[in-house]
């Protein structure tokens, strides 16, 4: 597991904006490159190559020399951005799992309308990570702090959104805190884990159907 050194790349920063998969990168025709030959190409395959290779066979099974590999850079040069391989999992992790920043004046509450409230906030506030990067979360987050820590993240933000939403759609159901505070977090829970669940068993939770579910839990 990790200890308390784990680095913890963009602290204080609200969201950060993923990154494309390689495989969209591939799709939309630039191959996975950011600027041609340099800097910023080199460490963008080797983030690339870790994805892949973390999805895959999970992080600890996974050495420095085969992301090298698979990134096609000398082994020095991962070692020259990311001293350490856990440097290279919290990067992934800050950098390429996010939610859209929202300003609390951006939120589109209805008084009176909680249902579509929280349907159009999860569509504002999707998990933003390619299949790949959901794998690495939530596989890696029972061994790692750091990825962990990351969840918890997303998770309270999303929270804290969901809650506001619904202070202003139900501004007569303030007084009721633990209805309110209950409601967001099982929101938040089928906006982090549904595309995940889905993966695994074909499933799909409509984010719609669970606003309205829980619009009428709360009336």
């Amino acid at each position: 597991m990790d200890g308390p050194a784990d680095p913890q790349p963009g602290a204080g920063e609200r969201v950060i904006v993923p990154a494309w998969s390689r495989a969209a990168r591939r799709r939309s025709g630039t191959g996975g490159r950011t600027g041609g030959a340099g800097a910023a190409d080199a460490r963008t395959r080797i983030l690339d190559a870790a994805e892949e290779l973390f999805a895959g066979g999970g992080y600890d099974a996974t050495a420095t020399a085969e992301i090298a590999k698979r990134a096609d850079v000398p082994k020095g040069l991962v070692f020259h951005y990311f001293p350490r391989k856990i440097d290279v999992l919290v990067t992934l992790v800050h950098e390429r799992v996010g939610i859209e920043e929202l300003g609390e004046g951006q939120v589109e509450a209805v008084p009176g309308d909680p249902a579509g409230t929280l349907s159009r906030l999860a569509r504002r506030v999707p998990l933003r990570a390619s299949p790949a990067m959901r794998r690495i979360l939530f596989r890696e987050a029972d061994t790692h702090g750091s990825v962990r820590e990351r969840i918890r993240h997303l998770n309270a933000e999303i929270v804290r959104r969901a809650g506001f939403a619904l202070e202003l759609t139900l501004p007569g159901s303030r007084g009721d805190a633990a209805r309110l505070e209950a409601a967001a977090a099982t929101f938040a829970a089928v906006l982090l884990y549904q595309e995940s669940l889905c993966q695994l068993t074909g499933q799909h939770i409509d984010a719609d159907l669970v606003a309205d579910l829980i619009a009428r839990a709360l009336s």
